[in-house]
């Protein structure tokens, strides 16, 4: 990625269509409104950021293929990806062009890849406070299930090692294709059944999801005492499944679009005068506008956007995103985020139930995803 003055020019790979467009369209906006902004306030370098667009469809092969066309154009960076196999196949195109991913997107975990700024949460920063949650509010028995891509089974496994540290029994775990139908669904339904009294984890994504959780309220289970519990489902996706499917359901995430500080009114009332007013806000678009946004901060302070300048800048400064005070870590290209678990009200928003104090640092590499406080906790008993 050579430096140079100016247009910067970004290029977007969010997927309009396919199985995951639910989430990804909405991430394309927070992008497109961080540049809206950034051109409003003057632009970058002294004239107006450009935006090269794609659609990849959902397809791993089709973001890697996106990723070379746009490469191949001179976009400066790439912003986007949501499942974690189609961020790994667009990394070694970002490598080979010496180019740059701001990746926005909470993940598994345990990847550096020098071009990759992840502005998504890492474990530690979502799937902890969610297990301490769960376990203190309901069943101790869980059901597991998620699509069948890389992140669901990381996730089920590191969610699977917080449980059992904190004395809950997951007892049962199952996958369903990316592309579900209906049948796939009524399976797991019919095995949630089987299980007893359990509280369900899901990292059922896309549209799979919103089909899933209709499922689970049709299916009558009280939500009350047996939510489901996920790292993935948020306001984009209550949307689309409707108020009646989604109210009782839990998520762990850095943001919720409800939350009472003024960097996110002025970020809510821009997004919705931008796209519409009814039109949702979750974690995941909320990241997808900040890192633009840090983006180009950086480039701002470095006079260009030769990548070994661009990541030096990064660690610098801290960014006032909608969520509360952000930075990068200067070892693993991860970011301080606001670790909090949201449930669904009767209203349809998230109720922020937990959240820390102050931004908690990213720990991508942990082999053990708890810390002595919590181990010492499930040891005792208390909570």
């Amino acid at each position: 990625m050579p430096s140079r003055k100016a247009p910067v020019t970004i290029g977007l790979l969010y997927s309009h269509t396919g199985v995951t467009s639910v989430i990804e369209t909405a991430q394309r906006q927070g992008a497109l409104l961080a540049a809206r902004e950034i051109n409003a306030q003057g632009g970058l370098l002294g004239e107006e950021v450009l935006i090269e667009d794609s659609n990849p469809q959902s397809s791993p092969q089709l973001f890697r293929t996106e990723a070379a066309r746009l490469l191949d154009t001179g976009v400066d960076a790439l912003f986007g990806c949501y499942m974690s196999s189609t961020r790994k196949a667009v990394l070694p195109m970002v490598e080979s062009h010496h180019s740059l991913l701001f990746y926005p997107t909470f993940y598994e975990g345990f990847e550096y890849v020098e071009g990759c700024i992840y502005s998504g949460a890492a474990p530690n920063q979502n799937a902890r406070i969610l297990a301490d949650y769960l376990v203190e509010t309901y069943e101790p028995r869980y059901f597991f299930v998620g699509s069948n891509y890389i992140f669901p089974y990381e996730s089920n496994r590191i969610m699977r090692d917080l449980l059992s540290n904190r004395n809950a029994k997951v007892v049962d775990e199952m996958y369903i294709p990316l592309a579900c139908t209906k049948e796939d669904i009524d399976r797991v339904i019919s095995r949630i059944r089987a299980a007893g009294p359990v509280t369900v984890f899901s990292n059922v994504v896309g549209q799979g999801a919103v089909d899933f959780y209709r499922a689970y309220d049709a299916a009558g289970f009280d939500r009350t005492q047996r939510p489901i519990a996920s790292l993935t489902f948020g306001e984009p996706e209550i949307r689309a499944a409707g108020l009646d499917a989604s109210v009782g359901n839990v998520k762990a995430a850095p943001y919720f679009s409800v939350l009472p500080t003024l960097a996110n009114a002025a970020f809510v009332a821009a997004y919705r005068e931008q796209f519409g007013p009814d039109q949702p806000i979750s974690a995941e678009v909320e990241a997808a506008y900040f890192q633009v946004r840090m983006f180009a901060e950086a480039v701002s302070r470095v006079g260009g956007t030769r990548r070994e300048d661009v990541l030096k800048a990064l660690p610098t400064f801290s960014y006032e995103a909608p969520q509360g005070s952000v930075r990068i870590d200067a070892s693993n290209h991860h970011t301080y985020l606001w670790p909090r678990v949201g449930v669904v009200g009767n209203r349809g928003q998230f109720e922020i139930v937990r959240e820390t104090t102050a931004p908690e640092a990213p720990a991508p590499y942990l082999v053990e995803h708890d810390d002595p406080v919590s181990f010492a906790m499930a040891e005792t008993g208390e909570k």
